[in-house]
C-alpha cells in the first residue's frame, strides 16, 4: 500500500482547521466571563466591620462567624491586608434575616417535614474609597442564601452549625464576587 504524502498532509491540515473552528465556535457561543478578581492595583487594605445580627430570630454566634467568614474569604483570595479601621475598601452591614422552615413534606394523613430550610439574609454596604466617577464599584445590596438539611433523627440544633457554615461560604462568595469580580 502506497501512502500519498500530500493527501495525508492535506487531511491533517483540514482536521486541524476544523478543530480550530469548532473550538472557536464553542468559545464564541459562550458569553460567560472568567475574569477573576479585579482589585485596583493601588488598593492595599480592606476593613470588615462587624455585621450586627438584627434578624428577628437571633443566634448569638452568627454575627461573629459571618464577619470572620468575610475576612477569611478576603485573606484567602486577595493580596489585601485586613485592617481594623480606615481601609481603602470597607465592608459593613447587618444580618437581617435568619429563618428555619420545614420543607419536603411527607406523609399523606399527617404531613411531617422531611427536611428543614435555613435561610440567611445579609444587607451589605461595600465602599471603595478609591472609586472614580467613571467606574463606581461601591454598592449597597442584600444577599440571601439557603441550605436544606434532612431530619435524620438528630436534633435540629446539632445540624445548624454545619448549615450556617455552608450558607456563610455561599454568601461570602456572592459578596466577594459582587465587590471584586463584578459578577
Amino acid at each position: 500500500m502506497v501512502i500519498n504524502k500530500p493527501k495525508v498532509a492535506y487531511l491533517f491540515q483540514a482536521a486541524k482547521l476544523l478543530s480550530f473552528f469548532v473550538v472557536a465556535a464553542l468559545f464564541s457561543a459562550c458569553s460567560y466571563k472568567f475574569s477573576g478578581a479585579s482589585i485596583p492595583a493601588e488598593m492595599k487594605t480592606v476593613t470588615v466591620r462587624v455585621f450586627e445580627n438584627n434578624a428577628p430570630l437571633v443566634v448569638p454566634t452568627l454575627s461573629n462567624s459571618f464577619t470572620e467568614a468575610v475576612k477569611t474569604r478576603i485573606r484567602n483570595q486577595t493580596r489585601l491586608a485586613v485592617v481594623p479601621n480606615e481601609g481603602q475598601a470597607i465592608f459593613e452591614g447587618r444580618i437581617t434575616g435568619y429563618d428555619i422552615k420545614p420543607v419536603a413534606l411527607q406523609g399523606s394523613s399527617t404531613p411531617t417535614a422531611g427536611a428543614n430550610r435555613l435561610t440567611i439574609t445579609v444587607a451589605v454596604k461595600y465602599t471603595n474609597t478609591l472609586d472614580k466617577p467613571e467606574n463606581k464599584t461601591s454598592f449597597e445590596e442584600s444577599f440571601t442564601r439557603y441550605f436544606d438539611f434532612p431530619l435524620t433523627g438528630a436534633p435540629v440544633q446539632s445540624l445548624l452549625p454545619g448549615a450556617i457554615d455552608n450558607i456563610n461560604k455561599q454568601l461570602t462568595e456572592d459578596i466577594f464576587n459582587r465587590a471584586f469580580a463584578q459578577w
